[in-house]
């Protein structure tokens, strides 16, 4: 069984940890889409609401 190949390539930089070749690199993919998607929502969810502006007569 043992790890996983990528057909003898050898990948550098960030291509090492995100790219299609490898079950780890799909892997990776997936948990960044995911967590940019909970940040994004959880930011506009968060975000203080616009209050109208108060003015005195």
């Amino acid at each position: 069984m043992g790890a996983h190949d990528a057909g003898g390539q050898q990948f550098t930089g960030i291509a090492k940890y995100f790219n299609s070749y490898t079950i780890i690199g799909r892997r990776n993919c997936v948990i960044v889409t995911y967590a940019s998607l909970l940040a994004i929502g959880l930011f506009f969810k968060l975000k203080p609401k616009k209050q109208a502006a108060i003015t005195e007569k």
